[in-house]
């Protein structure tokens, strides 16, 4: 048996001194017990679950210097990076993420994630999305046009059906699509359709069919609608999200990623990003605060999502991303919190074992200095002094 005892959050209610108790396989850790602790034993520190972020990009470069965001993957072979999507995944884990959900995988973050749950190498639990996308959508403008090796692609109905199967096959977790264009892609406009009314119910009506969930990148109404007619599971960014739209995302009980920090970052033209992308991104920030406020007194379930790529967010950037939306969203700093917990957990449809601090669930958590749930600001890499993942710490070290 493992034990620490701390001040603790549980992801939901804050349980004053406690001491967590749990037990580890080889393969897992569960956690036994959470008991209240006598006040004079308790220490300085503070226990928290692992954070979660259910929009990441793991396969960037994360070596030393900068590489070219769109050209990087192209002349990289598949071996490289998957190095450095566990780099990243490391990174992420080693800034208190105990789960990441990949959304635009393909072999090498399946084999990613079999290598991290078989524990030859340590990472995060890891769930993995795979693509979508129409000829000249979002998924494919991010290809030089006279480049010939291409991600697999979908247009018409049988075919979108056709691709969800093969991600099922390929072991999948889910797959996402694009009901509207992008900011990074090159050549498209945020406000293109990706594909028709036809070809987003096949792939979701194709993905429930198999068990797998639907996240729809959509940062425009047009776009936002169109997800919501047919029944995805999650909304990517929601950057132009109405006020109507919000009180149906709230009755279809969905959940929406909202990418501030990225979205910031292209905007001021940082990480040399291109005046194409910068002007997108501009035009589409210069609503959004206002508007997802307003979504989230409606209610909306906005959860953690960064679209963490290594290069215009970096694995360890996610308790900044919880920041901003405390900020944004004039959010408590539970609630912030809830929204790297709980809430992404439910997102992902792990809440029986993940995000929440409980007997039975697995004994994922950080150790931190300080108060998070009561002071925001406290929800910093700076105050992590142990990172525990499947019930072995994997960074810092336990205090005595």
């Amino acid at each position: 048996m493992n034990r620490i005892t701390a001040q603790l959050w549980d992801g939901e209610t804050a349980h004053g001194p406690s001491t967590l108790t749990w037990q580890v396989d080889d393969t897992d850790g569960v956690i036994s017990r959470i008991e209240p602790a006598d006040p004079a034993a308790a220490s300085e520190f503070a226990v928290i679950p692992g954070l979660i972020d259910t929009h990441v990009h793991l396969v960037g470069h994360a070596g030393h210097g900068k590489a070219d965001f769109l050209t990087w993957p192209l002349v990289t072979r598949p071996e490289e990076q998957t190095l450095h999507g566990l780099s990243n995944a490391v990174k992420a884990m080693q800034g208190g993420v105990t789960t990441v959900r990949d959304l635009a995988a393909d072999d090498i973050q399946f084999s990613l994630r079999r290598a991290i749950d078989d524990r030859i190498v340590d990472g995060p639990r890891m769930l993995a999305h795979g693509m979508v996308s129409m000829t000249a959508g979002h998924g494919d403008l991010f290809i030089p046009p006279a480049f010939p090796l291409r991600k697999m692609l979908a247009d018409g109905p049988d075919e979108c059906r056709k691709l969800v199967r093969h991600w099922a096959r390929a072991g999948a977790d889910g797959v996402k699509i694009a009901t509207s264009g992008g900011v990074l892609s090159v050549g498209d406009k945020s406000a293109w359709r990706n594909y028709t009314g036809a070809e987003i119910a096949a792939i979701v009506d194709e993905a429930h069919a198999l068990g797998m969930r639907v996240a729809a990148h959509a940062h425009t109404a047009a776009g936002i609608d169109a997800a919501l007619e047919h029944g995805v599971d999650s909304l990517e960014h929601g950057t132009l999200l109405t006020p109507e739209q919000a009180a149906r995302v709230v009755a279809a009980g969905i959940t929406v990623a909202p990418t501030l920090l990225i979205n910031d970052r292209i905007a001021a033209g940082e990480n040399g990003v291109s005046p194409e992308q910068a002007e997108k991104a501009a035009a589409l920030v210069a609503e959004r605060d206002a508007l997802l406020r307003e979504a989230a007194r409606a209610g909306v379930d906005f959860v953690l999502g960064t679209d963490a790529n290594g290069h215009h967010v970096q694995f360890g950037d996610q308790m900044a991303e919880v920041r901003l939306m405390a900020s944004v969203f004039g959010w408590s700093a539970s609630r912030a919190l809830e929204a790297a917990t709980t809430r992404a957990a439910r997102a992902l449809g792990r809440e029986s074992s993940l995000g929440l601090l409980a007997a039975g669930h697995r004994a994922d958590f950080v150790v931190m200095r300080g108060r998070p749930w009561e002071t925001i600001d406290d929800l910093d890499t700076d105050g992590i002094v142990a990172v525990v993942s499947r019930g072995r710490v994997v960074a810092g070290e336990l205090p005595a």
